[in-house]
């Protein structure tokens, strides 16, 4: 079970350029790597990748929806959305909730914990719930002070599939949340925020280790003194070596400067690619359905967008319309950094973040969760993605 042997692929970095190995999957793991023509006689299922790129698969931490899908609208949502991800070489995934952490839609929290079983082509550790104990709301987060006790039902309902929870370190009463949650192993992930110097550092004694979608509802502190520019949580982030970051590497989010200057201050391993991508992202232009009670709006280029023109939300950024493949290709294009730097803010960095020792990386006893690349002038594409050994998608 688990069991592949995968022919004809370079791996970059170990050998010669245009020399091709072969990688050897036992029982979901990585056994061995060989040349090419090594286990030939071998009656194990094959995937001969064509002498083309063979990479750790990819890990987006923070992701709404994916094409028609938004995850939070119920399992059959979760779950076609989530095994679509491997279409874009994502092979481990947390879900990320938004709304249903409400009172009246805790039912619906344990409606998709119970379908995360059912998540059979991607690896699902567990959900990112975003919120509810957060001080901005961003474009429509739910806002909460915090409360231990509320926190227990969510854990609860979630069936304990909670690996991460974004809070806000401004957020009245947060402190006791985020030992609450370090307490459980839950990692705690700063967000829609302008919170002070003081503020962030007591987040950060309390356990937070982490910060999403940064800059992005991370407003400037209001000035106190004409002249002097103000410094807060952001600044207090980047200072802080225990802390990583991660960035929507769209270009419309975030300037890519800002993804220079937290390289420079968190070094290779701090810096992390996520999507926050919504229902649309994947598809072509055009105007999609949200159970949030408003339209989102796609355009080539551009981010999902709030559609309410009577409305003052009106073209709004609501989350993004991002792949990971094409933040890989955008952060290649900006960076003057390793290729493997750049690819491990979307593999190493993010497993390493969560805990996850034998995922994003290509070593023998590593889960076998792998893609192998087309990577030419029509752009960077999966040809095939192996989950846990398994092939699970394949161009075509």
């Amino acid at each position: 079970m688990g069991d592949l042997l995968i022919i004809n692929v370079q791996i970059p970095g170990s050998t010669e350029d245009g020399e091709c190995q072969s990688v050897l999957i036992q029982e979901g793991k990585i056994v061995s790597f060989s040349p090419a023509q090594a286990h030939m006689s071998s009656d194990m299922p094959r995937v001969d990748g064509g002498g083309r790129p063979l990479r750790a698969g990819l890990i987006d931490l923070h992701i709404h929806g994916i094409e028609k899908w938004l995850f939070e609208s119920g399992p059959e949502a979760l779950v076609q959305g989530v095994n679509a991800l491997a279409k874009y070489g994502v092979t481990t995934v947390l879900p990320t909730l938004y709304r249903v952490m409400d009172e009246d839609q805790i039912q619906l929290l344990s409606l998709l914990a119970d379908a995360v079983s059912d998540c059979s082509k991607v690896n699902v550790p567990g959900f990112h719930l975003e919120g509810p104990f957060l001080k901005l709301s961003g474009a429509g987060a739910r806002t909460r002070e915090g409360d231990v006790a509320y926190l227990d039902r969510l854990i609860e309902a979630a069936r304990g599939k909670v690996s991460a929870m974004s809070i806000s370190p401004d957020t009245p009463g947060i402190l006791p949340v985020i030992r609450h949650l370090v307490k459980h192993d839950i990692e705690v992930f700063m967000t829609h925020t302008q919170a002070s110097v003081d503020q962030t550092l007591a987040a950060i004694d309390a356990g937070a280790r982490h910060a999403t979608h940064f800059y992005d509802v991370f407003p400037v502190p209001e000035r106190t003194e004409p002249g002097v520019r103000p410094v807060g949580c952001v600044e207090t982030i980047l200072a802080d070596p225990k802390v990583s970051v991660d960035f929507i590497a769209d270009g419309i989010h975030v300037h890519p400067m800002a993804i220079k200057m937290a390289l420079a201050a968190k070094g290779g391993q701090g810096v992390i690619l996520i999507t926050d991508a919504n229902i649309g992202a994947g598809l072509g232009d055009g105007v999609y359905q949200t159970p949030w009670g408003y339209p989102i709006r796609v355009k080539e280029n551009n981010a999902a967008r709030i559609e309410l023109p009577s409305e003052p939300r009106h073209g709004c950024l609501a989350g993004s319309a991002l792949t990971m493949p094409r933040g890989i290709a955008n952060l290649r294009r900006w960076l003057d950094v390793p290729e493997d730097q750049v690819w491990a803010m979307g593999t190493g960095n993010p497993a390493r973040r969560m805990g996850w020792e034998n995922k994003g990386g290509l070593s023998v006893g590593a889960d076998a969760d792998l893609v192998i690349w087309d990577d030419d002038d029509q752009g960077l594409r999966p040809y095939k993605t192996i989950v846990g050994g398994k092939l699970r998608y394949e161009a075509g």
